[in-house]
């Protein structure tokens, strides 16, 4: 089957499962009530997201400028710079790095540009246990699964099928509390910080003038993997660049606010360089690894290429019909939801991905909760007419819908044959609206008829 053919029949699967739709529902609906609490600590929020608007979109207009600013400021800081056009230069960067250090256990913080390359998958078939290190992720990980959501990667499980998952993976007792299996993670994760030869982190932004990389969490966890292993190597899109530390204090917020309510995320870090040599704690190596992997023809795009501003706080998902209904793991990429639909094309190819442009019913939520105000339904539309420019789309649809617009095009055209023929067409297409649904019979009167015979009815 196809990309799109799975993808359909994944959707029908997923959003008929009950108990899937309830646990989703539960946990979007307490974010959120938190976003709308934390929104509140603004009294101009339009005027703050026009703001973040306006300094990415100057960012994404002057990108080499920023990048070289950032990579000259970070090699001043002791930090080594490396480049990676795609995600085997990437994973071939990080091989070098982990042989160099004979390396055989790595811990990671949450990092969407590590699942865009894979990283885990890669490193074992290097023979070099690697271990997630952010709660959710974490039960991801030993479930054997992806991040389900951007911010959450363990949204699509409540907690009874938590505490089921660490019975048979652990041996923890059956009907663990969320509280116990908490503990039993930071214990068990302790162990592997002190034990690391090397600390992954994607980075939240990176800050030009002051050659670092701010890290946004909330469970210390990327603290930890960047200061306890002797080597820090940081993956970060390069469309994560900021001009200056200046602006963390907008952004910061902004994220905290749309991503998870709170005022501030708990643990807010500005990583400029290995530890100097008069101090006791941090790695005593620092990479920074600027990662293309299609970014840069999203950026030569007409218009998509505002997509580049986003600051992955999910909130696009999170008040997505569709996302809501199918699920994250429908979409089978990295980046679901709105925002997903929007680069994945990009980033993998229209050819298998352009069936997710479609994936949307255009209501526009997403663009108005987007905290940068990325115009994502309307670059979903323009996915959409480049993937047919392209040639992307089916035959049968393709001269399908040049025979609407023909035929649409001329009202002489569409009062060419009455409501009976017109029905007799749709019996000959069965389910043009969808298995599950059915359209009304056609009038066997046109409505522009209608209204001409009543209207000269009314004058005699």
């Amino acid at each position: 089957m196809s990309n799109k053919e799975v993808f359909i029949k994944e959707s029908k699967r997923v959003a008929f499962d009950l108990n899937h739709r309830k646990t989703i529902r539960f946990n979007i609906s307490k974010y959120d009530a938190a976003v709308a609490v934390g929104k509140q600590r603004y009294s101009d929020l339009d005027l703050a997201k026009e703001k973040a608007a306006e300094i990415k979109s100057h960012v994404i207009t002057h990108l080499d400028e920023y990048l070289e600013i950032f990579e000259k400021n970070a090699k001043r800081n002791g930090i080594e710079v490396l480049w990676a056009k795609d995600a085997n230069e990437t994973l071939k960067h990080i091989s070098e790095i982990v042989h160099q250090h004979e390396a055989k256990l790595v811990v990671k913080s949450k990092s969407m540009t590590t699942e865009e390359v894979e990283l885990n998958e890669h490193l074992e078939k290097e023979n070099v246990e690697s271990v997630e290190t952010d709660l959710g992720e974490y039960i991801v990980q030993i479930a054997g699964e992806k991040p389900y959501h951007i911010v959450t990667p363990a949204m699509h499980k409540s907690k009874e099928d938590i505490a089921t998952l660490f019975h048979e993976k652990h041996g923890t007792p059956e009907h663990s509390s969320p509280e116990f299996l908490t503990n039993f993670v930071r214990e068990t994760l302790r162990e592997k910080f002190c034990n690391a030869d090397v600390g992954v982190t994607g980075a939240n932004f990176i800050v030009a003038d002051a050659g670092g990389i701010a890290l946004t969490e909330n469970e210390g966890n990327g603290v930890m993997t960047m200061a306890f292993p002797k080597t820090h190597v940081v993956i970060a899109g390069i469309e994560k660049v900021i001009p200056s530390y200046r602006d963390l204090a907008h952004f910061w917020p902004l994220l905290a606010a749309h991503g998870t309510g709170q005022q501030i995320t708990v643990y807010n870090s500005l990583i400029t360089g290995p530890k100097k040599s008069d101090e006791v704690d941090g790695p005593e190596r620092m990479v920074v690894i600027l990662m293309d992997n299609g970014r840069t023809d999203l950026l030569e795009s007409d218009k998509q290429f505002e997509a580049l501003k986003c600051i992955r706080c999910g909130a696009c998902l999170n008040s997505c019909p569709i996302y809501k209904n199918i699920g994250g793991y429908t979409y089978d990429a990295t980046y679901s939801g709105p925002i997903g639909s929007v680069i994945t094309p990009f980033y993998k190819g229209f050819k298998d991905y352009n069936h997710l442009s479609f994936a949307c019913s255009v209501c526009g939520k997403c663009s108005e909760v987007c905290p940068v105000k990325i115009p994502l339904h309307d670059l979903l539309l323009l996915n959409r007419s480049k993937a047919v420019e392209e040639g992307n789309s089916p035959l049968s649809w393709t001269l399908a819908m040049k025979g609407m617009e023909l035929i649409m095009g001329k009202r002489a055209l569409m009062d060419l044959s009455g409501g009976g023929m017109k029905n007799l067409g749709l019996q000959m297409v069965p389910h043009i609206a969808g298995e599950d649904k059915s359209l009304p019979p056609i009038a066997k009167e046109s409505f522009s008829k209608q209204w001409k015979r009543n209207r000269n009815k009314n004058k005699s």
